[in-house]
């Protein structure tokens, strides 16, 4: 399992979404309060942002968040619109490293995953190469079945020509269809103008997603977060099976898969 956190809005220093909160990711390394599976996220942590030309950017780190010295620096330094960061615990198999690390990143997107594809390397892996175009095998740096998932919903909205929220509905589905066995499917996903996210399981209770449009210590920002950041109420779970969209100044949307 791993923690995610999201956010679009008013222009924010980093320090603001990953520090700062009570419940900031950096806590929720080690005193995560909603993990069913492991009791800390030591494996690394990675960030991605909207850049300053305006394509996505991202930065991992393959050891404890509390290791890093530069996280004070970066924290007070680093401004965007749009932040995702995730703090993971590795699932055995997929060892900690700058290529296994999220998020990932292809053309204008920015994705996370949190969960696990029960017989991913056995079987499950084999699978999703034989879907995917050459090129977007190619572009897999990693061995994490978050990476394959990533290829794979690439694979579909090009394939359908389809919004994201479509493609995450038929990445559940093929998921659901080709997996073997139990599949966590928490994904948050950015075209750096709108949140999109999931949270859906195969044979298993989905993990925690929150979200919310009504926090005030994000004026005017939407959120969506494996566990609330802040004690607001404004925070919503999401419900198991569903599709989030959330944009600033938008209500958010809750579609059933």
């Amino acid at each position: 399992m791993c923690r995610l956190a999201s956010y679009l809005g008013p222009e924010l220093a980093l320090s603001r979404f990953l520090v700062e909160p009570p419940h900031s990711l950096v806590e929720q390394s080690w005193r995560p309060r909603e993990m069913t599976t492991g009791r800390l996220n030591a494996d690394g942590y990675g960030l991605g942002w909207n850049a300053c030309d305006g394509a996505p950017a991202r930065l991992t780190y393959p050891m404890p968040i509390w290791t890093d010295v530069n996280l004070v620096s970066l924290g007070r330094s680093l401004r965007s619109n749009l932040w995702l960061g995730i703090v993971r615990s590795a699932t055995p198999g997929f060892p900690a490293h700058h290529a296994n690390t999220q998020p990932f990143i292809r053309e204008s997107l920015l994705f996370l995953h949190n969960g696990h594809i029960e017989h991913f390397l056995r079987i499950v892996r084999g699978r999703i190469r034989r879907m995917l175009d050459e090129d977007i095998e190619a572009s897999i740096d990693g061995t994490t079945d978050s990476e394959y998932l990533f290829a794979l919903l690439c694979q579909i909205t090009r394939r359908d020509q389809c919004t994201l929220a479509e493609a995450l509905r038929e990445l559940a589905r093929t998921i659901g269809k080709y997996g073997d066995g139990a599949a966590l499917l928490n994904v948050i996903v950015t075209d750096g103008a709108t949140l999109y996210a999931m949270r859906h399981a195969t044979g298993a209770p989905a993990p925690t997603l929150y979200f919310t449009d009504n926090d005030d210590a994000f004026p005017g920002g939407v959120l969506i977060c494996s566990e609330p950041l802040t004690p607001s109420s404004g925070w919503r779970p999401a419900p198991e099976h569903s599709l989030l969209i959330l944009k600033p100044e938008r209500k958010p949307e809750v579609i059933a898969l």
